[in-house]
This record gives structure tokens, sequence and C-alpha cells, in this order.
């Protein structure tokens, strides 16, 4: 497909309220389906969010979804640059990352949350609070002495 300007999601729900698209084309490519729109005397493609390239579809369903759900219901199709052979897929290594990390504090959460309610659920009874602050000002003033032994050694 020869370079086109683009346009995003925005602009292009705005020229469709304004009724100024005159037409769309889905536009065959390797690994899937392009958008153009025609408004006035200049054709733009539809960009991605993030990257401002030109957005690629994977699926025609989803073209056709996409585009119905912004209000264009009658588009040309153009599948002369398709090739359904071509599988190119677009390695996300940091959405993996942010994926792992995120399963990884659902996991830490839920330990944690369990964890306090086993706690208030344990009927044994609590330390009193001057009792514990005194047990640790002790392990406290064991600490150096402890140190020094280990230096010894």
């Amino acid at each position: 497909m020869a370079t086109l300007e683009t346009i995003d999601h925005t602009t292009l729900s705005h020229l469709i309220d304004a009724g100024s698209v005159r037409n769309a084309q889905a536009v065959g490519q390797p690994g899937g389906w392009s958008v153009v729109v025609k408004y006035g005397a200049s054709q733009h493609a539809l960009a991605a969010s993030r990257s401002k390239k030109v957005r690629l579809f994977k699926k025609l369903e989803t073209l056709v979804a996409y585009l119905a759900g912004v209000g264009i219901t009658n588009f040309d199709v153009d599948a002369a640059g398709f090739n359904p052979a071509s599988t190119q897929r677009v390695q996300r290594p940091d959405r993996s990352a942010a994926l792992r990390r995120a399963h990884q504090a659902v996991a830490y959460d839920t330990y944690v949350r369990e964890a306090v309610q086993a706690a208030l659920d344990d009927p044994t009874p609590g330390v009193p609070h001057e009792e514990a602050k005194s047990a640790f000002a002790a392990k406290r003033a064991a600490l150096p002495q402890r140190s020094q032994k280990a230096n010894e050694c």
C-alpha cells in the first residue's frame, strides 16, 4: 500500500459524525487488513493509537466490527494485496512481562489476604502491647552481643 497520511480513531469518529466520509475501503496486506477513508479530496489510513503507524487488523471480521461500531456499514474491499499464508505475528515481550507481574501481584495479594484472615480467625489470645514491646526491646539489646560473638569466631 502506498504511504498515506494517517488519522486516528477520534478524528475518524468526528468525520463520520459530520457526514464527511465519502467512502471507506478495507485494504488487504500481508498479515491483515487496513482501513482507508476518503473525505473531501483526500484519503487517509487509520492509525494505531500508540504507534501512530497504519493500524492492521488481523481478521477481516474484526475490521468489519470496528467499522460498524463507528457507523460505517458500507465499504469496499481490496483483497489484491492480502496474503492468507502470511503469518506476521507481532511479538510483545513487554506485554508478557507485564502480564507476569500482574499474575505475581494477584498471587501476593491473595497470600496477604489469606494470612490476615488466618490471623483474624486464630482463637489464640493476642500478646498485650507492653509485653510485645519489652520482648522486642530485649531482642534488640541482645543483637550487639550476638554480632560481637559472631565476629570473634
